[in-house]
């Protein structure tokens, strides 16, 4: 039988919804849904705590869903499909959708992530990754949570709370701020990089902003990056770097000895958030121009690894490009499901290994000894051979 899904978001009842619900027999939803709307005197009432038992019955009745703004937009229309139930869906507007009306801002450029239900970390890792986004919240997964894990990214949160309720009230405040106050259980936050940020222009095609990565691919030529006299990772050893650190949307990668920060644009520009970690001012500056060059964002901190890894927010992957074992045994400690670390002295091989052992991680490694093609006078060309370098990884296999 054919379950009808009933959005609510504080207006009159979408088209079609006052006829499902006289005709139920079953209705189904959170204590506010129930109240919100005229039910039959007939039909049973359940209200939606623990969601199994109330789907348990739903089968074989006429039965309406009560749930906020879009169901089908990170709401229960995937479950309830899981569990072969045949769906009429009434959407109302969803609370995203709410957010931006209110503020008057286009969206289509914007990043949309959920926290409900799921791990907050993911979602942050976009809002430090990308200059807007949207953030669907839950307990324990609110604007001061958002706000406290975004410390040491700028970043603004404009908190939508209640919408279409009693309570609406929509705020922008620093992130910082955000958390310390105290905010209504229904809420949906916009984090902006600056409250004042333009629009990016959208190309038309493809909504939450350009797809990763931008044009030009990964690996990029050394010389898209300025550097300090050759000291940047090449473009050949840094392919293989990436592809071990999985750089992605929901990710947060450290880039410690970061010299010229190649390493660390390059995972920013395939979505995931970037810290950077370099203790020489002129490096530190060579790192803010070259993520200036790529429009993309790295946090920089200044200081020497290992002392400056402490405090720094859990990464998903760790680059160590400089320092001895020590810094290796730091940024494994910091919990990173990978840390991939390139040497150019053959005697760090064996202690590098060694401290990702210990560590509990699961390791390899490869050198690499690239040769690159280079003009001759009579414009034949030769193999120019690169000092070759080696990279050993770790990665923790159970997560």
């Amino acid at each position: 039988m054919t379950l009808t899904v009933v959005g609510l978001d504080g207006s009159p009842l979408p088209p079609g919804a006052a006829a499902a619900l006289a005709e139920a027999e079953l209705v189904v939803g959170a204590p506010r849904h129930l109240a919100a709307v005229p039910l039959p005197d007939a039909a049973e009432r359940v209200e939606l705590g623990p969601v199994e038992p109330a789907l348990a019955k739903l089968a074989g009745r006429r039965a309406v869903l009560l749930a906020s703004g879009d169901p089908g937009f990170f709401g229960i229309v995937r479950l309830l499909r899981e569990r072969g139930h045949e769906l009429v869906v009434l959407p109302a507007r969803s609370s995203v959708q709410l957010l931006f009306a209110r503020v008057g801002r286009s969206w289509d450029d914007v990043a949309v992530v959920s926290a409900h239900g799921r791990a907050l970390g993911p979602a942050v890792n976009v809002c430090r990754a990308r200059g807007a986004t949207a953030v669907l919240t839950g307990p324990g997964a609110g604007p001061a949570e958002i706000g406290a894990a975004l410390d040491g990214w700028p970043r603004a949160l404009v908190v939508a709370e209640d919408l279409g309720g009693p309570g609406e009230r929509v705020t922008t405040v620093p992130a910082a701020e955000a958390a310390t106050r105290a905010w209504h259980p229904l809420s949906v936050v916009l984090c902006l990089r600056a409250t004042d940020a333009p629009e990016v222009p959208a190309r038309g095609w493809f909504a939450g902003g350009d797809p990763a990565p931008p044009p030009g691919g990964w690996a990029l030529p050394d010389t898209a990056f300025e550097h300090r006299a050759g000291m940047v990772t090449k473009a050949e050893v840094r392919a293989v770097a990436l592809a071990r650190l999985a750089p992605r949307p929901g990710t947060l990668v450290w880039d410690v000895g970061a010299g010229s920060g190649s390493v660390a644009v390059e995972c920013a520009r395939l979505g995931a958030a970037a810290l950077a970690v370099e203790r020489r001012d002129d490096d530190a500056a060579r790192v803010r121009a070259n993520a200036d060059v790529h429009g993309v964002e790295v946090r920089l901190v200044a200081g020497t690894a290992p002392a400056a890894l402490a405090g720094l927010p859990r990464p998903d992957a760790v680059f160590v490009g400089g320092g001895g074992p020590e810094v290796v045994t730091a940024a494994a400690a910091a919990g990173p499901q990978r840390v991939v670390v390139a040497l150019a002295a053959l005697d760090r091989i064996a202690p590098t290994r060694a401290a990702l052992l210990a560590a509990g991680y699961a390791t390899g490694g490869t050198q690499i000894a690239a040769s690159r093609l280079a003009e001759l006078p009579d414009g034949s060309v030769r193999l120019a051979a690169t000092n070759p370098i080696t990279l050993v990884w770790g990665e923790v296999q159970d997560r």
